[in-house]
């Protein structure tokens, strides 16, 4: 079954160090979104980058970096990620980490079994 439609991505930009109450904070994002009942989540780890300190952070071997990027995306209806955002105000909005949350509206197919076939 194929279906399409309109949908919200959310895309939060954490460093991989970045905590919640001794906690991975792109985790607590994941696990947060999950109990929200979001669609899906999913974390990629990137391999090179900069934010808001101007330091670059890399894996090359002689960097040997180990705070680096993190997205964490999000994708849902408009309403839903709306409704989401102010758990991520909880999130980064101390003033104790760095964090970037990117809204683009987008359009979803979603490939999948008929429910009623299982």
């Amino acid at each position: 079954m194929k279906t399409t439609g309109p949908a919200l991505r959310a895309t939060i930009y954490v460093g991989e160090n970045d905590t919640w109450h001794h906690k991975p904070l792109f985790s607590e994002i994941v696990h947060r979104a999950h109990q929200a009942g979001l669609s899906g989540a999913s974390v990629f780890r990137g391999i090179e980058g900069f934010g808001a300190s101007s330091v670059i952070h890399t894996s090359r071997l002689l960097s040997l970096s180990e705070d680096l990027p993190v997205a964490v995306v999000l994708v849902d209806s408009e309403e839903r990620i709306r409704g989401f955002l102010p758990l991520l105000d909880e999130l980064l909005g101390d003033g104790r980490r760095d964090g970037l949350v990117v809204l683009d509206a987008c359009e979803t197919i979603r490939y999948g079994r008929d429910k009623g076939t299982r």
